[in-house]
Parts: structure tokens; sequence; C-alpha cells
């Protein structure tokens, strides 16, 4: 994947897509090696100058100016890219020093290559989205401070209710997001862990010097130490199901932004892109870009599930699978929040038109405090039957929902003056505000 081609543009970003580059993958796995190599010297299982010539040999070879073709071809043959890398190894080794070729990858398997070399660039990841997740928290953060007493319409199954305000909107987003962001960040510093079990895990060909290898390999790696994890996914597979987690949550950001946008509400506006056959629209394409990667990640995440179920001691197939589905999940996670974090920056807010919005529905939203207030007063019967007369009377004749009530005798004289005051933002804003206090310091 890459972010400078066209059919990847809404997949990624520049940062994530030279992260899970070829170079980089390539990189991580000669790191593996030369770790290895230092790590087994440290113990005496590989001649010093066997590590030294093993790890100049591997810091000599340029990823970008591999053969790709015959490269790849090879992975493919064996379906692993480690064994073509090691070929390579070997192959640059053996020009310095015959001998020390056969220290190459003493000990270890294929799958302890390709895997720690991946944990090693998941490392990565928080460091390069942080910035920008910042920069959306702090945004909606501001966004949420603004307009704590902005009222408007809430909206259930996309029909007029309740009112509350863009601020407990905008917290309620940053909510999820935050949810999302500290599971993604848990997942990925869970998985900080080498992997290192050589042919079937249990790291015999070292011998008893298996664990003392393995924790000299870790340290040199900046990563923990932990028994082989060859058939035991589940970190793994967590990252890419936080992923979805928190690329729905910037989806269910810009999913409701897009709305909001539209113009028969136009209660905000999003910065966008315009259209090749209306001159007139603004479209939110952020909001899109954000969309699309909520709604592709989910099946990225399941196929890394499904790769939990894994034959004997090595799978056949099931990790095969992750370095694609992996570095789909995180890039495309990184787009949304771009996306999502560029869009709620530049977002236009039109408080006016909120309350117009709100006004065009000739005060039905305060039905329910009406037939809260008249069931303590008169009993739910008699609530459902004023509050039923009073929206058809609205309906029927032009009046507001509180008119209409007030007109009705069996009103007035359940609540009397109380009726005064039922068309008030007051209390809508004030439970609101609560709500979003409590979001806000969760």
């Amino acid at each position: 994947m890459s972010g400078d081609r066209l059919i990847d543009a809404f997949s990624t970003t520049p940062a994530l897509s030279d992260l899970f580059s070829d170079s980089a993958l390539i990189g991580a796995m000669l790191d593996f090696e030369v770790a290895l190599a230092v790590a087994e010297a440290r113990l005496d299982l590989v001649p010093d100058s066997a590590a030294a010539v093993i790890a100049a040999a591997a810091r000599a070879i340029d990823p970008a100016r591999i053969d790709m073709a015959p490269f790849l071809a090879d992975v493919r043959r064996h379906a692993t890219p480690a064994i073509p890398l090691v070929a390579l190894l070997v192959e640059q080794v053996r020009l310095a020093d015959p001998g020390a070729a056969a220290f190459v990858h003493f000990g270890a398997t294929s799958q302890d290559v390709a895997d720690t070399a991946l944990v090693l660039l998941l490392q990565r990841v928080r460091p390069l989205l942080q910035p920008t997740y910042d920069r959306l928290t702090a945004a909606l953060t501001r966004l949420s401070d603004a307009h704590a007493a902005t009222v408007m319409l809430g909206r259930t199954l996309l029909q007029p209710a309740t009112p509350i305000t863009f601020g407990l909107k905008a917290a309620v987003w940053g909510a999820g997001v935050g949810e999302g962001w500290w599971r993604l960040h848990s997942a990925l510093s869970h998985a900080a862990t080498l992997q290192f079990g050589g042919a079937v895990g249990t790291r015999a060909a070292l011998s008893d010097q298996g664990p003392q290898v393995a924790a000299a390999l870790a340290e040199e790696l900046g990563l923990r130490v932990c028994p082989p994890w060859h058939t035991r996914r589940g970190r793994l597979a967590a990252i890419g199901s936080d992923c979805a987690i928190l690329a729905g949550a910037l989806g269910k950001v810009a999913r409701d932004v897009a709305l909001l946008a539209q113009a028969e509400v136009g209660e905000a506006a999003a910065a966008g892109g315009g259209s090749s056959a209306m001159p007139q629209k603004r479209n939110p394409a952020g909001c899109a870009v954000a969309i699309a990667a909520a709604m592709r990640v989910p099946g990225l995440a399941s196929g890394l599930l499904s790769g939990l179920v894994q034959e004997h001691e090595r799978a056949l197939g099931g990790w095969q699978l992750e370095w694609s589905a992996l570095s789909g999940t995180i890039q495309a996670t990184g787009a949304a929040l771009a996306a999502v974090t560029d869009t709620i920056a530049s977002l236009e807010v039109f408080p006016e038109r909120m309350r117009a919005n709100l006004d065009a529905t000739a005060g039905a939203v305060f039905a329910e405090r009406a037939s809260l207030l008249l069931r303590a007063a008169a009993g739910r019967d008699a609530a459902e039957a004023i509050v039923s007369r009073a929206l058809a009377r609205s309906r029927s004749e032009g009046l507001t929902f509180p008119a209409a009530l007030r007109a009705d005798a069996d009103a007035v004289a359940a609540l009397g003056t109380r009726l005064d005051s039922i068309d008030r933002f007051d209390e809508d804003i004030a439970a609101a505000e609560a709500v979003r206090r409590e979001l806000i310091q969760s």
C-alpha cells in the first residue's frame, strides 16, 4: 500500500504508507537479524567477529535497491518473507567472511523474523498518530466548551427529539474517540513483545540457553520478552479490533457532521471539495474519507479474528494474512483520524440555524417534558390524552404545542402556572451540561 498510489488515496496517509513500506519491513527484519547475532555473541553462542560481520552486512543492504520482482516471487513461493531475506543476508555475509555465514539466523525460524519485524513497526504507530489525535481532542474540547449553551435538536432515529446542546454532541464525539484511542494505545503496548521460539516454539536449537538468548534479544530490540506466541495471535487481533472501534468512533463523528451539513439542515459546514458537475456544492470530503475507513476496517479486523484458529505449532495461512490485514486496519484508521481532525478543526457551526430548526417543530420537542409533568399531576392516562389532544390541535390549527397545551382546560387544571415555563430551554441546557461535564471528566 502506498500513499502515492491513486487506488489507496482514501486508505492511508503518507506517514503510515512509509511505515508499512517494503523498505521499512525489510529494514525491520534486518534489525532482528542484527540484534539476534549481537545477543548470541553476548552469550558466546556466536563469535564476536561473526556478529560484527553480520551487522555490517545487514547495514550495507539498502532495501530500496533490492530487485523486488524476484524477491517477491520468492516470498510467494516460500509463503514467508524471511527465507529470501535470510538468503540475501547470507549472500552478503559470505562475501565478507564465509565462516560467519553459518551464524546468520542462528536458532531462529522464519516466523520469528516476520512477527518481530511487524511488532517493531507497530511500536512506531502511536508516535505517528499521537500529534493528530492530540489536535483532534483539543479541537473537540474547544468546540464543546464554546457551545456548552448552544441549544439544538436532539435527534433519535433521524427524527426531532428532546433538545440538547451542541456542546454535549461534541463531548459525545470526544468520548467515543478517546475510548477508541485508549483501547488502541493499550493494544499496541500489549503487543510490544518479542517473538522468538525457533522451529516449534521450544528454542530447542539453543539447548538450555534459549531463555537467555530471548532475554538478550528482547533487550537489544527494546521489546518485552515472553514465551513464543507462534499460534497465539490474540495480541495482533486485538489491535485490529481496537482499530475498528476507533475507526467507528471517527466514522460516527464524520456521519454526524455530514448530516448536520446537509443543506436542508444547515447547522454546520465542513471544509471539503466541490463537484465536477454542480458548482454550488460543498461536499464534506473529509467525512467521506472517514466513513469509508469506518466501513472498511471491520472487514479487515474480522480476518485477523478468523486467523486465531491456527493449526498445531505453526499455522498454515493464518498468520500469513496478518501483515496485509493489520497494516490495512492501521492505515485506514490513521486516514480516518487525519480526515476527521482536519474536518473538526475547520468546522463552522451555525447556532441560529440550530434554533430555527428547533422552532420549526412548533414546540413539539417539549411534549416529553409536558407528559412527565402531567403524569405526576394527573396520572398516566390523563397525561397521554392531554398531550395527544394538544399535539393534534397544534397540527390542525397551526398553533405551537405549548400554546395548544395552555388552551387545554385539563392541562391548565393539572399544571396551572407551571405551563408558563414549559417551553423554556433552561432545563434542557442544564441537563445536557451535567452529562457533558460527566463525559469530559470520565
